[in-house]
């Protein structure tokens, strides 16, 4: 850019102190530069800059004279088509009735050489003309040409719209792409038909996402074509989520340590697919290496500028690049220009020597017929200019893929168009000051780039041609493939279209099986840094790497993902798990000690057999109800004590199965209930045991009259009662619930029912174990009386028992998860109960069943009177 700039400044400042010296009365041209050049007069001039040649030779400098000034070689019939077919456009519209009638249209076009300085020179001398003497002195008037087509290179454009934007003379390029200069303060005149780099960046991101290549290379120009699109390319890769495993330019002088510096970056690097950004002379010298290195294995991706324009130039190259993939300018079709391009004559007019140049290229021959002009060894035959263009096959005279010639044709016709509406403009609706038309006597560059803004066509191809806010074209590309032939050479052939559109946004269209790919298997090749994760996993980005290159981490329990490549696991719903896979989210199982379970069927059984106990003994006291041991001590009491523990018992059923809400209030009041009824049935039991001992004392004589049987009934009804109280209110005020609870196990539902109050709970187990802590100490203290079988005792071991057990129940219950909790509650009331059962009936039973002699009045009382 700098190079660029000094050039621009340098060239005015030049013509700026010419123009303050010249004095005289004429204006004067201070100077010619020599080009090649083409020229048709006509009332308007259309200018035109074109790469007809691809080297600029400049002469010795002896610093001595002036030097000679710098001349073009190597002469490119592709782009001589392109200048001819400016000259078809135009001669196309000064036969058509219709578009600017009475009115001739003629052009002047130069040869850039694909030089900066040259395509300079060239553009100044459209702008300034190239009469000697103009008669106004103060060099004004209109210019000579009112609107320029090209230049084809985006660094030459940059350099020609910076200066004569000043002036705001219009600039039409068909080739010039940089997306800098879609920046309308700077480049206020400039337009194009060709899409910018910008999008052509896009589309190329596009076809890279469409296959799945995430890691790629990246090489580029030494220009501003190469640097902008790089530039741009970066910032889509980060859009996108792809990643550039490296990034080389090449070099401006074809360096060859250079270039065997990117051929082992490339060789290196685990990125298959390499995309370049490059005119073909940038990128000629890195195939050539690519070619002697025998490196294979790449899908190459091309930019507009070389998709297909090294096709003719490059044969070696077919075996290492079949298969690139690529965009180019939109192909087009126009009628008439092959005729014309083979109806073409030479020129003696100094003016038209581009075509007497053609002409000598064409056919090997030479004009000059003073002396025998050779090449190498042979002699160049004189040219007639006779010769017949229909012989011949070159770039020159195929017309099957217009492409850049195609965009020269709108660009042509963009300029008509324009001043064609100029033209139509009425007096006093007119769009300048003072609702003004423009003087087509002395017409303005920027009045013709206001109505160039505004052109709205469609070509006969059925193109539409329009320029948005920037200068820029409607954005459309053709996707190319280059596929062999059966002659060996490559094919270049459409296999889709990349377009993009303000509601759509960018569509591509592929024809997948019409692609052709280089590689053994001939499928699409990959090209990731690492492989995309499956759902069920994440991504975790390697530590000093792109973002591409990542591991695959699972997803933890209760998170998915569902989708590949994730970033994050996504978290279930509350009454959700992760499935094994970690890739959805499914209904968590809900557990609750259930009749099916292999522990809610054990305890059932437990519950049952207790019950079935309580009734055996129940069976065997009422057949042996007589009897003295089933007497003692009250027996309506031990049926009492044996009826609340079959309650007990049976009230474990209600703890197992699916809660529900009938269920959660019945199970604990239940149990409350049934086991005060039986802790208070055994503290009546103990205290009459007291009192029997104590009437057998002379100060205790009246100990049972004030225990008698109703006294006793009363108590264990009054005992109970209060339980009944403390149920009532527990239920009325905070009835426990059924409750999925998440907290306990997270893969599961825990379904379990919720106490309500906490005091009422606590209320509830705190009388039962006031109860039984009274019944412990009276029989404690009972324990020892004189008796040969004192009951106190084995109530003394039962209350034992009981208390162990719940004391024990308390942290084993705090410390289960789940069903369990309710496992441990229930064994608990089983553990206690049978406790209950066997310490205070067994040996009763034990007795009656097995030693029926000692349950006799005097055997009980036995021991007592030998003591005595």
């Amino acid at each position: 850019m700098w190079f660029t700039l000094n050039i621009c400044l340098y060239l005015s400042f030049s013509f700026i102190l010419a123009a303050s010296i010249l004095r005289s009365d004429m204006c004067q041209l201070q100077g010619h530069f020599r080009l090649n050049g083409m020229y048709k007069n006509g009332d308007f001039i259309f200018g035109g800059l074109f790469d007809v040649d691809f080297l600029t030779v400049f002469p010795e400098l002896s610093f001595r004279t002036e030097p000679e000034p710098p001349y073009c070689e190597q002469f490119d019939m592709e782009s001589f088509q392109q200048a001819q077919t400016m000259a078809f456009a135009i001669d196309e519209i000064n036969k058509n009735p219709n578009m600017l009638p009475n009115i001739t249209l003629g052009y002047h076009v130069y040869d850039n050489c694909m030089m900066l300085g040259m395509a300079f020179r060239a553009a100044i001398s459209l702008a300034s003309g190239t009469e000697e003497f103009f008669s106004n002195q103060n060099c004004t008037g209109p210019p000579p040409v009112i609107g320029i087509v090209g230049d084809s290179s985006s660094t030459a454009s940059i350099a020609i719209s910076s200066i004569l934007g000043l002036f705001r003379v219009p600039i039409v390029s068909h080739y010039a792409t940089c997306s800098c200069l879609s920046d309308r303060k700077k480049y206020p005149s400039f337009f194009r038909t060709i899409p910018s780099d910008a999008f052509q960046v896009r589309a190329m991101v596009q076809i890279l996402k469409y296959f799945g290549w995430t890691w790629v290379g990246l090489v580029y120009s030494d220009d501003d074509y190469g640097i902008y699109a790089a530039q741009s390319f970066h910032q889509e890769m980060q859009l996108f989520g792809g990643c550039v495993a490296f990034s080389e330019i090449l070099p401006h002088d074809n360096n060859h340590r250079d270039i065997q510096h990117i051929t082992a970056v490339i060789k290196a690097s685990t990125a298959r697919v390499v995309v370049v950004f490059s005119t073909p002379s940038f990128l000629i010298p890195l195939l050539d290496e690519v070619v002697l290195q025998n490196m294979t294995g790449r899908q190459w991706i091309a930019s507009e500028a070389w998709a297909t324009s090294l096709v003719n130039h490059a044969p070696r190259l077919f075996s290492f690049l079949r298969g690139t993939l690529g965009i180019a300018i939109r192909r087009g079709e126009i009628q008439g220009l092959h005729e014309f391009l083979l109806h073409l004559h030479s020129s003696n007019d100094p003016k038209n020597n581009m075509l007497r140049i053609f002409w000598e290229k064409m056919f090997g021959c030479s004009f000059e017929t003073g002396s025998k002009e050779t090449d190498g060894e042979q002699v160049k035959k004189v040219c007639t200019g006779q010769e017949d263009l229909s012989t011949t096959d070159t770039p020159y005279t195929d017309v099957s893929e217009l492409r850049a010639s195609y965009n020269v044709y709108k660009a042509v016709y963009s300029l008509a168009h324009a001043l064609h509406d100029l033209m139509q403009c009425e007096e006093g609706r007119g769009p300048f000051h003072g609702n003004s038309c423009a003087d087509i006597t002395n017409l303005k560059p920027w009045q013709l780039v206001h109505y160039l803004q505004k052109v709205n066509f469609t070509t006969y191809f059925g193109d539409h041609v329009s320029f948005d806010e920037n200068g820029d074209a409607l954005p459309i590309y053709d996707v190319m493939n280059w596929q062999p032939g059966s002659d060996g050479s490559i094919m270049v052939q459409a296999v889709g279209v990349v377009n993009e559109e303000a509601a759509t946004g960018m569509v591509l269209t592929l024809d997948d099986d019409a692609l052709y790919w280089n590689f053994e298997s001939k499928q699409i090749p990959r090209s990731v840094c690492s492989e995309s994760c499956p759902p069920g996993t994440r991504r975790a980005t390697r530590k000093g790497l792109p973002i591409c290159c990542f591991d695959c981490l699972p997803c933890r329990d209760g998170l998915i993902s569902n989708t590949t490549d994730a970033n994050e696991c996504t978290v279930c719903p509350d009454e959700f798990w992760s499935n094994p896979d970690r890739d959805q989210c499914v209904p968590k199982e809900v557990e609750f000690l259930s009749y099916e379970d292999p522990l809610g069927i054990s305890l059932t059984t437990a519950s049952l057999l207790g019950t079935c106990f309580c009734a055996l003994v129940m069976v065997i006291f009422t057949h042996h109800r007589n009897t003295p041991i089933v007497r003692a001590n009250n027996s309506e009491l031990s049926f009492l004590l044996l009826l609340s523990l079959k309650l007990c018992f049976l009230c474990v059923l209600l703890f197992i199965g699916q809660p529900q809400r009938w269920t959660c209030q019945l199970r604990h009041a239940v149990f409350g209930i049934s086991f005060v009824l039986c802790i208070s049935s055994i503290l009546v039991k103990t205290m009459v045991v007291i009192a029997v001992f104590k009437s057998s004392r002379p100060e205790g004589k009246n100990a049972l009259k004030w225990f008698g049987a109703a006294q006793q009934r009363c108590t264990v009804l009054v005992l109970t009662a209060i339980q009944v109280v403390i149920c009532a209110v527990w239920l009325s005020t905070a009835s426990p619930t059924p409750h999925k609870n998440n907290q306990y196990i997270r893969s599961k539902i825990v379904y379990e029912c919720a106490i309500g109050s906490v005091a009422g709970f606590s209320m509830l187990l705190g009388y039962i174990g006031l109860l039984a802590a009274v019944s412990f100490m009276l029989a404690f203290l009972a324990r020892n009386l004189p008796d040969n079988f004192n009951e106190a005792k084995f109530i003394t071991f039962s209350m034992l028992i009981f208390c162990a057990v719940w004391i024990a129940f308390v942290p084993a219950y705090v410390s289960s998860p789940g069903k369990y909790a309710v496992a441990v509650e229930i064994f608990a009331i089983l553990a206690s109960s049978f406790g209950l059962l066997v310490a205070i009936f067994a040996p009763k039973c034990y007795i009656i069943l097995l030693h029926p002699e000692r349950n006799t009045k005097k055997a009980i009382m036995g021991r007592d009177t030998q003591k005595k």
